[in-house]
């Protein structure tokens, strides 16, 4: 027995709300690269990465404002400010956990959308190669920028609170504030461009970061030792029968260039514009550091312009002929 057909009005009706277009889409494309950083949406174990990370970068702030807390209260003033470190040697401090955060977490915006080839299905949308592009920079810059203010917020707020004059502290330290912004969003910019231009040449993310960080360490080793001094020394006895050895004639092995060859430590591409901006005299500075520190400051200017800008026009390079 054929059964009777029927035809129901589901109602169907056409699309009347806003069509925000390409800028919606660039929107959608920044948040999702931010929920992907942080493991937002995902399982468990996805969250478990960038918190870890997290909390290595805020890890030292943590322990800086407890010494200050401490001292504090045993009400030994002053103790605690003698092992705090100003803004600028903080990030001096923080800089190779924000590299290692970098490194491991820039590939997961690149990587699984090329190796998956997913690439295509955003170009559906009213979006281009470059919107991409720009779309994924922003988002990683976005928490690398959080990331840096984070622990220099915590520390500023341990220096108020644990203070005699709160009010005292602030009007005596608040040009601190634009130099920990700017150097923050150096710090930020750097370590957004690099790890990702790598990550745009490979479909895995290991190797990414292994990359980064092999490199960032062995540029740190080699050019720390073309940059070093070395001292001859010579051996003086003495009436009473005891030696003095005396040190003299302190070369570096590259001579006059170890200034310029100073400059191409990954360190210290940062390091030195930080160290211009709050005027850093560290007694224990790295031997590239103390070299640069013979050149004007157009120099690590134009060093850390290279190095950002020429891994950015890489990136944007590689993406636009990129075949999606």
């Amino acid at each position: 027995m054929a059964r009777e057909a029927e035809v129901f009005d589901l109602g169907y009706q056409h699309y009347t709300g806003p069509r925000e277009g390409r800028s919606r889409a660039r929107v959608a494309l920044f948040v999702n690269g931010i929920r992907t950083l942080l493991g937002i949406g995902r399982g468990g174990r996805a969250k478990i990465l960038p918190a870890l990370l997290f909390f290595s970068a805020m890890a030292p702030a943590v322990v800086f404002v407890i010494i200050l807390v401490v001292t504090e209260q045993v009400g030994v003033e002053g103790a605690g400010d003698a092992f705090i470190p100003g803004p600028g040697d903080y990030y001096s401090i923080v800089g190779l956990v924000l590299i290692i955060f970098a490194a491991i977490m820039a590939p997961e915006l690149l990587v699984p959308d090329r190796r998956e080839n997913v690439l295509p299905l955003y170009l559906v949308r009213p979006l281009t190669a470059t919107d991409y592009i720009v779309g994924r920079c922003l988002a990683f810059f976005a928490v690398a920028l959080t990331l840096a203010f984070a622990g220099q917020a915590l520390l500023q707020l341990g220096h108020i609170l644990t203070t005699d004059n709160p009010v005292d502290y602030v009007r005596d330290n608040w040009l601190d504030v634009p130099r920990i912004m700017l150097v923050g969003v150096v710090i930020s910019l750097f370590i957004t461009i690099a790890p990702l231009a790598v990550a745009a040449f490979t479909t895995r993310r290991a190797y990414a970061s292994v990359f980064v960080i092999g490199f960032y360490l062995l540029s740190v080793t080699v050019v720390g030792g073309l940059t070093s001094e070395i001292c001859s020394q010579e051996r003086i006895e003495q009436a009473d029968g005891s030696v003095r050895v005396t040190f003299s004639e302190c070369t570096t092995p590259t001579g006059s260039w170890a200034p310029y060859i100073a400059l191409l430590s990954m360190s210290a591409v940062t390091d030195n514009i930080n160290s211009m901006v709050f005027d850093v005299d560290d007694d224990f500075s790295s031997p590239p550091e103390e070299a640069a520190d013979e050149l004007s400051e157009a120099w690590p200017i134009g060093v850390y312009a290279l190095f950002t800008g020429l891994p950015a026009l890489v990136l944007w390079s590689r993406y636009r002929r990129m075949r999606l």
